[in-house]
C-alpha cells in the first residue's frame, strides 16, 4: 500500500485505518479523495485477557502513530477510524464497550467501526460485492455476504477447527509421520523423515509441543513439508486434498447460493502453490459452480482503509452486524 502527503499541503479531515493482528498492527491515515496518505506499523501484538481484546493496550499503541501519522499527512483532524482486529467477534465485548469513546477522547474521532479480521479480509479481497472469501494461514476462516448479511463458517481455532488450516495441514501431516514411525496403516516414510528433521526423534514431539501456547503456529511450520512432499507421496497428496475439501466445505456454507457471487483466497497458506490450488480449484467448482473465482485485490489492511474511506464519506453501503462489523453512534450525537 502506498500513499503520500503532498508537500505543505494541510487536509482539514481525514480518516484512521487499522489492522490489528497476532503479528502485530499496522496503522495508515489518508483522505478521502486523496487516498493512504502516511503509514506506520507496530510488531507488537495487542493483549489479550480474560476480558477478551484490551482496548487501553490498543490505544497506547495506537495513539502515538495516529498522531505521528496525521502530523506527517498534514491532516488536521480524524473524521472516521477503522479498527481491524483480529478476534473481534469472539473477543471484542471491552473493544465494543470503551473504543469508540476512547477514539473521542484522544484523537476527536466523530464516526467509528470496529470491524473483525474476517471483514477486512473479504472487503480488501472483493470490495463492496457479493461473494465469498477464503483466509487461510495458520487458522482458517470463512466469510460471505449477500450485502444484507454476513455469514461465517469455522475459525473455531486448532482444537476445535480451523479445517483446511496451516495448522490442520501440519498436524495431518505430522500424524502420518507418526503412524510411519509406529508401523500403522496411512503412515508415509517421507513425512516421517521430513518431521525427524524438523523436530528430532519422534517420541519427543508430544513432549516438546503440548506445553507450548503457540502449538497452532508449531503444526502450522509443518504444512509446507507436507506440500513438498506431495508431488510423490500419496499420503502427503491425499493431506491436500482433505484440505481442499474442508476449504470448498467451509466456502459454500457462506457463500449466497444464487446469482452471480464472486470467491477469492487470500492468506499466507496460499502460497503453498499448485499443491493446494489444484485440488482447491476442483473441489469449489463442484461445490460452487455458480461461483466465479477472482484474484483477491488487496489484503485487511486495504480492506480496512477502504471501509474507512467510505464511512468518512457517509457512503458505507456494507451490512451491520454486532460482532462483525460495528458502528455506534456517532460520538458527540
Amino acid at each position: 500500500m502506498t500513499g503520500r502527503a503532498a508537500a505543505g499541503a494541510t487536509r482539514a479531515t481525514g480518516y484512521l485505518a487499522v489492522d490489528s493482528g497476532g503479528s502485530g498492527m499496522r496503522v495508515v491515515v489518508g483522505a478521502p479523495g486523496a487516498g493512504p496518505l502516511a503509514q506506520r506499523a507496530s510488531k507488537e501484538p495487542v493483549r489479550t485477557g480474560a476480558q477478551g481484546i484490551d482496548p487501553g493496550h490498543l490505544m497506547e499503541q495506537l495513539v502515538p502513530m495516529a498522531r505521528a501519522l496525521s502530523a506527517e499527512a498534514g491532516v488536521g483532524r480524524l473524521e472516521a477510524a477503522v479498527v481491524g482486529a483480529a478476534g473481534l467477534a469472539t473477543l471484542g465485548d471491552a473493544l465494543r464497550a470503551e473504543l469508540p469513546g476512547a477514539l473521542a477522547r484522544e484523537l476527536g474521532v466523530r464516526r467509528v467501526a470496529l470491524v473483525a479480521d474476517a471483514v477486512t479480509a473479504y472487503v480488501g479481497a472483493l470490495g463492496p460485492r457479493p461473494g465469498a472469501v477464503v483466509a487461510a494461514g495458520t487458522g482458517l476462516i470463512a466469510i460471505g455476504t449477500d450485502l444484507a448479511g454476513w455469514r461465517r463458517a469455522d475459525g473455531w481455532g486448532h482444537l476445535l477447527g480451523d479445517c483446511g488450516s496451516g495448522a490442520w495441514i501440519g498436524r495431518a501431516g505430522l500424524e502420518a509421520a507418526l503412524r510411519a514411525y509406529d508401523g500403522r496403516d496411512g503412515g508415509s516414510a517421507a513425512l516421517l523423515a521430513r518431521a525427524e528433521e524438523m523436530f528430532g526423534p519422534m517420541p519427543q514431539l508430544p513432549g516438546g509441543l503440548y506445553p507450548r501456547s503457540d502449538r497452532a503456529a508449531v503444526l502450522a511450520s509443518f504444512a509446507p513439508q507436507v506440500a513438498a512432499c506431495a508431488a510423490g507421496d500419496p499420503v502427503a497428496a491425499g493431506v491436500l486434498r482433505a484440505a481442499a475439501r474442508h476449504m470448498a466445505e467451509s466456502a459454500a456454507a457462506v457463500c449466497p447460493p444464487s446469482g452471480e457471487p464472486l470467491i477469492a483466497l487470500t492468506g499466507g497458506l496460499f502460497k503453498m502453490g499448485d499443491a493446494l490450488l489444484v485440488p482447491l480449484a476442483e473441489e469449489l467448482a463442484v461445490r460452487l459452480p455458480h461461483a466465479r473465482r477472482v484474484a483477491a485485490q488487496g489484503d485487511p489492511l486495504h480492506g480496512s482503509v477502504r471501509i474507512a474511506t467510505d464511512l468518512a464519506g457517509g457512503t458505507l453501503a456494507l451490512p451491520a452486524d454486532e460482532k462483525l462489523l460495528y458502528v455506534p453512534p456517532e460520538q458527540g450525537d
